[in-house]
């Protein structure tokens, strides 16, 4: 079995990728995140990247056929990346903007392969539409008092309790919670790579 290492503390694309039956470890990145561009493409395969590269160092010595992947989601709203909330006001205005609207979710993947002593880059983004339904602001405040969006880019998780306010999805589902894993599954297929075998 070749090591497949998951550069990502996220419970939610830990999840993912089990249950798409892939054989993984997870050793997180370290670091601070330092987005170097606006540009919602370019960013999230940066940061993808920097994750990725900062876990491939610690596992330098690995066997050939060791795979890195990293990965990043952002939320744009009108061209504009929405990080995490600074508190429980900055999430009730992020929220605010997008009821009733349509927003992005970018989310980057950087792969990393050893292969004869010479690791290996390949890198993409998938980008998904979300529109919710008018919110109220009560609604809004006491979504917001429950903690679920305080660790979110955007300030909400489409599979929690914000999920309900969701009117369509254009695009992967699974993108939005934090990893494109069909397309992860087809760029590595393209590239001869079985995540699975």
């Amino acid at each position: 079995m070749k090591r497949i290492i998951l550069a990502s503390a996220s419970p939610r694309r830990r999840e993912l990728l089990e249950r798409a039956g892939v054989n993984f470890e997870v050793i997180p990145a370290s670091g601070e995140e330092n987005r170097t561009s606006d540009d919602p493409k370019e960013a999230v395969q940066q940061l993808a990247r920097d994750k990725a590269v900062s876990v491939m160092h610690t596992v330098e010595e690995s066997e050939d056929g060791t795979i890195v992947i990293g990965s990043d989601t952002v939320v744009v709203f009108e061209n504009m990346i929405l990080g995490k909330p600074h508190d429980t006001e900055d999430a009730v205005n992020t929220l605010k903007k997008l009821q009733g609207n349509t927003h992005q979710v970018y989310t980057g993947v950087s792969v990393w392969e050893k292969k004869a002593g010479v690791w290996t880059e390949h890198t993409f983004y998938e980008s998904t539409d979300v529109t919710f339904y008018p919110v109220s602001d009560e609604e809004i405040r006491a979504y917001v008092a429950t903690g679920e969006p305080m660790d979110k880019a955007g300030s909400y998780g489409i599979q929690g309790l914000f999920g309900i306010y969701v009117k369509g999805i254009c695009g992967d589902y699974n993108n939005v919670v934090g990893l494109p894993v069909a397309r992860l599954f087809y760029e590595m297929k393209k590239s001869g790579i079985d995540l699975r075998g």
